[in-house]
């Protein structure tokens, strides 16, 4: 491509976004092209280059050639975000609501809620500017979905995932988040100038869907105990009441609430005038989902609440209620578990991959199921974004409730990331995941053009398919100049499949 296009996404490009419709900030959602209008060619590195710092040293310094965008810099600097020190960007821990580190606002919050004894597991942090609360929380084995759009200071995200913090873009606008209903124990914002109560309090009720019963929401900074927005912090604090969360504490600027673990409060008169939403809604229907202006009902029985689902590690292995919605779940998960040891044992001893050692930090699954992929990597200092295709059945709330995390994607389209974001992509059965929303499925090149998009420079791809699809996949990995070999599955394995390995020159 050309050189203008290094840190091109296809699917939020400002100069064709900024011709659609602000209401709702519709314009600053996911667009994407038509694949004929999305040019096929590779994303170069900027110039200058280098492999990436490695974690745990990237959460605080990166290579400021890998992403010479100096505005965060220069704009939040005395807020603590990032700094330009020599070659490096570091990164203090700041952000503009915890200018004295994210360590000490963490170690606040923990005076409230539960930080550090596994009860609480998946975050979402919305707003996230460049995800030093997600970073911190990491050490407390909190696992933070970090969210914020494409915008002004450049590039928030990018930094994020520089770091190998987990992160990719998104906004809150007209659509619901790609995640399933219940799936976060704790939802954070820190000045995400999100209006929670706009819209008859759409925002907060899409919060309201993702947080699990019981989990916990904080606000930090306006309009919490804000100047002149007296009207909007008591509007925030009825809603809250509406839907019987408890506010914990308001610790200056900061706001902490509890959403009830049991049976929703409404539809109690108030006024907001808000309601359930009706059966036919599945609360986890998320994909290009517009937002609902009702409140979503817990559709599962069984232990999902926070309190009462396993805490972290133990609810990595154990079969979650979530999983019987499908046919035998509970047998498949604990098949898929045993499955996914066998395998990423063998990928580790005999492919010679480089998982397992600093140079893998962040860790993509294009068609996760349930997540045993990631489980399996429990003892590797990884994150992985699990994604569950769009038009696959909808696993997703599993992976969650194993304390993993992930997203809904349609892979007839770009994903929402920055190009070298991933060190490692994994995907079992690449043939399967291009049937799209659109009838016909899609072609294999976009997918792997867009695969050496998120891959960073000296990156790993591993492909598991049918030796008549690993055939096609060589060809075109010799195309987009991936170094490729072809490998026989593990010894325990009745299927026919083989595996391809391959590395971004």
């Amino acid at each position: 491509c050309p050189v203008d296009a290094v840190d091109h996404m296809p699917c939020e490009d400002p100069r064709r976004n900024s011709q659609l419709s602000r209401e709702m900030n519709f314009y600053r959602e996911r667009h994407c092209p038509l694949p004929e209008e999305t040019p096929l060619c590779l994303i170069p590195p900027p110039n200058g280059y280098k492999i990436p710092v490695q974690w745990p040293d990237s959460l605080h310094k990166i290579w400021h050639s890998n992403m010479p965008h100096n505005k965060i810099a220069d704009r939040k600097g005395h807020q603590g975000w990032m700094k330009l020190e020599g070659p490096h960007f570091i990164f203090p821990g700041g952000g503009t609501m915890f200018p004295d580190g994210a360590i000490q606002y963490i170690e606040k919050l923990g005076q409230y809620i539960p930080i550090s004894d596994g009860v609480l597991r998946t975050a979402l942090d919305m707003g996230c500017g460049v995800a030093s609360f997600g970073g911190y929380l990491l050490s407390k084995d909190i696992l933070a979905m970090s969210f914020a759009p494409r915008d002004s200071h450049k590039s928030q995200i990018q930094f994020a995932l520089e770091r190998g913090i987990p992160a990719f873009v998104a906004m809150l606008g007209t659509r619901r988040l790609p995640f399933p209903a219940f799936s976060f124990d704790l939802v954070h914002c820190s000045r995400c100038l999100i209006p929670f109560t706009a819209y008859n309090a759409t925002y907060f009720l899409e919060v309201d869907r993702l947080l699990r019963p019981g989990g916990y929401l904080v606000i930090s900074g306006p309009p919490v105990q804000w100047t002149n927005q007296d009207k909007e912090w008591a509007d925030l604090q009825g809603v809250a009441r509406a839907l019987c969360y408890e506010l914990i504490a308001v610790d200056g600027n900061t706001a902490v609430w509890k959403k009830p673990a049991g049976d929703s409060c409404l539809p109690n008169q108030n006024e907001f005038g808000l309601e359930l939403c009706d059966e036919s809604d599945d609360p986890s229907d998320a994909w290009y989902y517009n937002l609902k202006k009702c409140m979503s009902r817990t559709s599962v029985k069984g232990e999902y609440a926070v309190g009462m689902i396993s805490k972290w590690p133990e609810r990595l292995t154990k079969a979650p209620a979530r999983a019987t919605l499908m046919r035998n779940g509970i047998d498949v998960f604990e098949a898929d578990t045993r499955r996914w040891v066998r395998r990423v044992a063998y990928y580790k001893s005999s492919l010679n991959l480089k998982l397992g050692t600093p140079a893998v930090r962040n860790v993509m699954d294009m068609n996760a199921f349930f997540g045993g992929f990631a489980a399996a990597l429990k003892s590797d200092v990884v994150w992985v974004m699990n994604v569950v295709p769009a038009r696959k059945p909808s696993t997703l709330s599993v992976i969650f409730d194993r304390g993993l995390i992930g997203v809904y994607h349609d892979w007839c389209e770009p994903f929402s990331t920055y190009p070298r974001s991933y060190d490692f992509i994994h995907v079992t059965g690449i043939e399967s995941i291009k049937h799209g929303s659109t009838k016909n499925s899609c072609n294999l090149v976009d997918l792997m053009v867009e695969m050496d998009r998120m891959l960073r420079p000296e990156g790993t791809v591993l492909v598991r398919d049918s030796p008549e699809v690993i055939e096609k996949v060589a060809r075109i990995a010799h195309a987009v100049r991936w170094t490729a070999s072809i490998h026989e599955k593990e010894p325990e394995s009745h299927g026919r499949e083989k595996i391809l390995v391959a590395t971004k020159t």
